[in-house]
């Protein structure tokens, strides 16, 4: 089901009036796209902030209640402040069921711990991506991309090539390479121990150089002259 929220219309518009907004709890957004005009909407910064806390709020097609009316929209960008735990802005694009979208959905990793990697070879798997940009239609948007681990040996590597997408789904490039890396396993490298048996390094010499005598440190201490 998509995640739901409500906005309110926004009669004013500048830096002036969205700083006033936000000094009462509210956030400034529009909605754009389809034949539709821009729309111009504030929200509730609390409710945002907890509902941009959830993965599905970034992929997912989300309900937009605005009064009486009911919107498909997809989430486009979020603007916080610099240094305070704050949202600035935020934009909204119109759904058209019949057009396709193109946007990032998260990428979920299974089956890492029964992969022979981890379970023979106690190797380190590193998740090289955590998010990849698809293009579908509206109705076969994934909330994510599913990517299995449990064939994965040490030393290899899981590429764009062998990720099963769902129905209707393409990966974009956006002219890189089409052979992304997703996952790869490395073995751990430890240090070998010194062989039991093996000469020790010899010390380092001493100084040939011998240090005087104490007695010649010292100049001899005359006899005491005897008496007449």
């Amino acid at each position: 089901m998509a995640t739901e929220f409500t906005a309110f219309p926004r009669e004013v518009k500048g830096s002036s009036a969205s700083r006033r907004l936000r000094l009462t709890a509210k956030v400034p957004g529009i909605v754009y796209g389809g034949e539709a005009k821009p729309e111009l909407i504030e929200l509730d910064h609390n409710a945002l902030w907890h509902g941009l806390k959830k993965e599905d709020f970034h992929s997912s097609i989300l309900t937009m209640t605005v009064g009486s009316a009911k919107s498909q929209v997809l989430l486009r960008d979020v603007q916080y402040h610099p240094f305070k735990q704050l949202i600035q802005h935020i934009d909204f694009l119109r759904v058209e069921a019949h057009k396709p979208i193109q946007m990032k959905v998260p990428v979920h990793f299974v089956n890492q711990d029964i992969s022979p990697a981890v379970k023979l070879s106690a190797a380190i798997v590193n998740h090289v991506i955590s998010d990849v940009e698809i293009a579908c239609l509206p109705k076969d948007l994934p909330r994510f991309i599913e990517v299995d681990l449990q064939n994965l040996v040490a030393g290899a590597s899981i590429h764009a090539s062998d990720v099963t997408l769902p129905a209707g789904v393409t990966l974009v490039f956006h002219g890189r390479n089409k052979d992304v890396v997703f996952a790869t396993a490395s073995l751990v490298v430890e240090e070998a121990a010194p062989a039991e048996g093996a000469a020790t390094p010899a010390p380092v010499a001493a100084s040939k150089q011998k240090a005087p005598a104490a007695a010649a440190a010292a100049p001899a201490a005359k006899a005491p002259a005897k008496k007449k």
